[in-house]
């Protein structure tokens, strides 16, 4: 591509008549310089002296022939990094853009660049065909360039691949006079791709050209792996993404993190794995993992009920157990379900105790070894327990074998099949395929398992419908019934290696873990279900959005993502099954253009054309000025202007010489003096902060720290403009050594760590204006470090010197009665940039009747003390954006940090009075009395 054109390049042959133009400036003198009258300068100029240049001066001629050079060279209209001329042809120029969940990042440039092409295609009076490569059935009608641009501005990126295999038929049934196919960098299908390219070179007139990002910036989570401690998150990328390491943070329902890792890319490897630390009660809160930093839909991966570490507790009906605990059931059990589960064993013995116990505890599996009868009122216990979600899993043993109660899922015969009995076969039994519509559906057949030993059931239709897994003969080997939200499944072999070898095989522990998940609201159970309906989706950003009128439920079993069946959750809130985009341990591809015979490869680059024309001329028109003030010096216009100066100095010279002489005073020039001017400075600040409600922040004398808070301030200000009844103007920034604090209702305070202590004064200053009603909100922006050190940060240190010298009352964090939750919205922490940290204000005293919805109070607290950078999440850039990220990057915090300081503005403007409304119920109740 030519780094710089012209318009209209016939102009630049101008440039010759230079020469010419430098021969009549050399042969045309300046102007003669005039000299105003006056006899004694005539007098000292007798002699005649001809000062007249005889030609003009060098330097004035080399402006001069600059100027004329650029007016001539930007006649020619340059243009600096000029567009690719568009392909010879008449046909409609097809443009095949992929709006997939690959193209977010970069989305706007990908739209910029296709807007580009358009102008090209207007330019030649050609029509254009838009082709989103993410939608199967888009069709392929030529438009002119005003409705392209609208068919451009309607696509986003979406939160699935590319179906070019789809349209690859199409494409090449129709006929274009050029083509062009901007990729999102990522390969599908080997022969999708091919039969696409394939079909563009065929339908076009010219060679295709395709524009490609950069490889290595399309980051996927690719699967995630539960661990005793926590999980493994593997990452994927289409290429080497240079060795940079990946932030991978989890989060739960509300937006808050719950861990935070890095993955380390090595170089030339494209997975990585970050190792998250999670006590069990945080992991099963965890809905969602996600890369920090990445804007595309494979970024994130959603968790539902069947991630979470389950409570299985186990309960022996053996006598034995603790003779020989390695060789017990309960051994083999523990050795199966503790890489994947909570085990708990209940300290009570007696059996209806320890079900008891394990209920109240809240487990979601009871497992029972050899226990053949329960009592009526145990069994009514487990029946509620399971018509609530859990599940019940029971082995056989010798105590099953004399019978057992109703709790199971078929009738079971008395007396155990065994090898060489009366109900015998003549050798051990393996296992048969695995009902396809139960839980072990996909599981391999174990070849190394043999039964000899096992209970059999009463011959039923049930059996055959419940019947999960069975022997080569027929019989049941596993069967299980749903019964509410719960389940009930049997082993027909003991948990040991007595009557089989399952326990002994990897697939014992597959089972278990299948059988384990049947707690959860939304597990495998679904895949044979009803269809769930869409609760939330993903979209091609990433974003949990609400679902769009295309989306159907998502029908029992796999279903292919796509425009009907995005990713997302299905289901209902609470009890909903998570949909990802990547396959488990599925791994991202880069697309290879250059492997397309034929094919122009562009860099994919956001720098457009830029017309230099403006800039020629507008250094023409400087050129111009020093030419023209270059022609005053010569003609001594400025020498006149400095004898005059010279005169009116040496007369003031003479006046002080006559005052001296004759004793009077010298007048002074009038001028205000240092204490004056300080006087009007204070008045101009006092009328800018009292005609209007203004928040203010302290100047700390870091620009940067003082641009982010007018920066934050003027964007809560706007806030509160749009939210409420408060239409606060600009904020204004306060020094508190010099300005007076009245004014303002609320000031923000960022704590610096380099910042010095202020002065005594200033800190009696600080201490009034908390104590005749003010509020200050110190935020020392040190959430992060703080959450990861023992000790306290700089910014930390440094707010303890500012607090030593004022009277500060006893503090804690804002309790959930406190009328800050509830000022303008309904509140439960106060998160900014950064979540996590407590809102700490003045310590309120208990009332009488603590059940009311707030605490009332007299007056405002007057100290907020937050680490959580409260104007990093609200400052706004002049383009309307956010200028920072919030830790994690979600628009929830964000929204929650806009509520959190609209809430702290209207409490310190209106006082209790939100306390007493929501009293008003209470109140009338009293009066009613």
């Amino acid at each position: 591509m030519t780094a710089l054109a012209f318009g209209a390049p016939a102009v630049l042959w101008a440039l010759l008549l230079l020469p010419v133009l430098w021969w009549l400036l050399r042969a045309t003198p300046p102007k003669p310089q005039d000299v105003a009258f006056a006899p004694t300068r005539l007098l000292m100029r007798l002699m005649k002296r001809d000062e007249t240049p005889s030609r003009t001066p060098w330097w004035l001629m080399l402006v001069r022939l600059a100027l004329a050079a650029l007016v001539i060279i930007a006649l020619a209209q340059p243009i600096l990094r000029p567009e690719t001329a568009a392909p010879i042809g008449n046909g409609p120029l097809l443009i095949a853009i992929d709006d997939t969940f690959a193209a977010a990042d970069d989305w706007d440039q990908r739209l910029d660049r296709a807007e580009r092409l358009v102008n090209q295609a207007e330019a030649a009076t050609r029509t254009i065909v838009i082709l989103p490569t993410a939608n199967a059935d888009a069709p392929l009608n030529a438009v002119d360039a005003g409705a392209a641009r609208e068919a451009l501005r309607s696509l986003s990126p979406n939160p699935w691949r590319a179906a070019r295999g789809a349209l690859a038929p199409r494409v090449a049934e129709t006929e274009f006079g050029g083509a062009v196919w901007l990729t999102d960098g990522l390969a599908g299908e080997p022969d999708d791709d091919t039969a696409f390219f394939e079909a563009l070179a065929g339908a076009s007139a010219t060679p295709v050209r395709i524009f490609a990002a950069d490889a290595g910036r399309i980051i996927g989570v690719s699967s995630i792996e539960g661990t005793a401690d926590g999980m493994n998150v593997t990452l994927t990328a289409d290429a080497d993404p240079g060795g940079l390491p990946r932030r991978v943070s989890v989060l739960d329902a509300k937006g808050f993190v719950l861990a935070t890792d890095d993955a380390p890319f090595t170089i030339g490897d494209t997975t990585a794995t970050a190792t998250l630390a999670l006590p069990t009660e945080l992991r099963n809160d965890a809905v969602r993992v996600s890369v920090d930093g990445a804007r595309n839909t494979a970024a994130v991966r959603l968790l539902d009920e069947r991630f979470r570490r389950r409570t299985v507790g186990l309960i022996s009906g053996g006598s034995a157990d603790l003779a020989q605990p390695l060789l017990s059931p309960l051994h083999f059990l523990h050795a199966a379900l503790a890489p994947s589960s909570d085990l708990r064993e209940p300290a009570a013995r007696a059996l209806p105790t320890a079900v008891d116990e394990l209920i109240d505890a809240g487990t979601s599996v009871i497992m029972l070894t050899d226990v053949g009868n329960l009592l009526p009122a145990t069994q009514d216990a487990l029946a509620r327990w399971i018509n609530a979600g859990g599940v019940l899993v029971r082995f056989a043993g010798p105590r099953t074998a004399d019978g057992m109660d109703d709790l199971v899922p078929v009738a079971m015969r008395k007396g155990a099949r065994t090898l060489g009995g009366t109900l015998s076969w003549n050798d051990p039994q393996p296992l048969a395929d695995f009902n396809e519509d139960g839980p072990f559906a996909g599981l391999p057949v174990p070849t190394d398992v043999t039964v000899n030993r096992q209970l059999l059931a009463e011959p039923s239709i049930a059996v055959t419908e419940r019947t999960w897994a069975s022997l080569a003969d027929g019989t049941p080997f596993v069967t299980g019934r749903s019964v509410g939200a719960g389940a009930v499944v049997f082993f027909h072999v003991t948990a040991d290696t007595s009557w089989s070898t399952l326990p002994l095989s990897a697939s014992f522990v597959e089972m278990l873990r299948r059988v384990v998940d049947l707690s959860a609201a939304m597990g495998p159970a679904s895949e044979t279900g009803p269809a769930l309906p869409p609760y939330r989706m993903l979209d091609g950003l990433g974003r949990l959005v609400p679902p769009g009128p295309m989306v159907e439920p998502l029908p029992a079993g796999a279903a292919l993502i796509g425009p009907k069946h995005p990713p997302g959750l299905y289901g209902a809130d609470g009890a909903f099954r998570a949909v990802n985009l990547l396959a488990d341990g599925e791994r991202l591809a880069a697309l290879q253009p250059a492997a397309f015979d034929g094919a122009a490869v562009l860099p994919f680059t956001s720098e457009g054309p830029t017309e230099l024309r403006g800039a020629l001329l507008s250094a023409a028109a400087l050129l111009l000025l020093v030419d023209a003030a270059a022609l005053l010096f010569l003609m001594g216009a400025f020498r006149r202007r400095a004898v005059a100066a010279l005169a009116l100095a040496f007369a003031a010279t003479l006046s002080v010489d006559a005052h001296a002489q004759t004793g009077d005073p010298v007048p002074t020039p009038p001028a205000a003096s240092a204490s004056a001017a300080d006087s009007d400075a204070a008045l101009r600040f006092a009328m800018e902060a009292s005609l209007r409600t203004r928040l203010g922040y302290v100047a700390t004398g870091n620009a940067a720290v003082d641009r982010v808070s007018e920066a934050g301030l003027t964007g809560l200000s706007l806030e509160l403009t749009r939210r409420t009844a408060v239409e606060p103007g600009a904020p204004m920034a306060v020094n508190i050594e010099t300005d007076d604090l009245a004014f303002f209702p609320l000031l923000y305070w960022p704590i610096d760590a380099a910042a010095e202590r202020p002065s005594d004064t200033a800190i009696a200053k600080v201490d009034a204006y908390m104590k005749n009603g003010g509020t200050i909100l110190f935020d020392t922006r040190d959430q992060a470090g703080a959450a990861i050190s023992n000790s306290p940060t700089g910014a930390t240190q440094a707010l303890r010197r500012i607090l030593d010298g004022l009277d500060i009352p006893a503090l804690e964090p804002v309790p959930q009665d406190h009328v800050l939750t509830k000022t303008f919205y309904l509140l439960q922490d106060f998160p900014g940039r950064w979540s996590g940290g407590p809102l700490w204000v003045e310590q309120l005293a208990g009332e009488a009747g603590g059940d009311r919805p707030a605490r009332a109070g007299d007056s405002v607290s007057p100290i907020l003390i937050t680490a959580n950078d409260f104007a990093g999440a609200w400052a706004m850039s002049p383009d309307g954006g956010f200028m920072f990220p919030t830790v994690p990057n979600d628009p929830y915090q964000r929204e929650m940090a806009m509520r959190s300081g609209v809430n702290i503005a209207l409490y310190t403007m209106t006082g209790n009075y939100k306390a007493d409304q929501v009293h008003i119920p209470a109140l009338l109740e009293r009066l009613g009395q």
